[in-house]
């Protein structure tokens, strides 16, 4: 297995922009900015309720052949990260994680009735 490097994904700005994808070793994975709403802490929001708009990263491994989008969603697993360099460093060592744990090309997905 060839470990995914900080050169194999993009950049926080491309991220910003755009998701980014990439396979190694029968995994395909997904990095995404990804924006919720929270609710405020109660000792920063006073007595109104009011929400922030948070922006993490959320970084979604699957098994090949299929793009993401024709996969089914029990094939995916997911894990968020924080939205800076630190947290695209997190989930590049996360999918290095996830691909020495499983054996992704055993588990690539063969043609099915979905």
């Amino acid at each position: 297995m060839r470990e995914i490097t900080s050169k194999d994904i993009m950049h926080i700005g491309f991220l910003k922009k755009e998701c980014f994808t990439g396979s190694n070793a029968g995994m395909r994975y997904r990095m995404e900015m990804r924006e919720q709403e929270r609710k405020k802490e109660a000792a920063e929001r006073g007595d109104g309720v009011e929400t922030e708009t948070v922006r993490e990263l959320l970084v979604t491994v699957w098994p090949e052949p299929y793009a993401f989008d024709h996969t089914p969603e029990e094939e995916k697993e997911s894990r968020a990260f924080s939205f800076d360099e630190e947290g695209v460093e997190a989930g590049r060592q996360w999918l290095n994680e996830r691909c020495a744990e499983e054996d992704w090309d055993g588990r690539r997905l063969r043609d099915r009735a979905w």
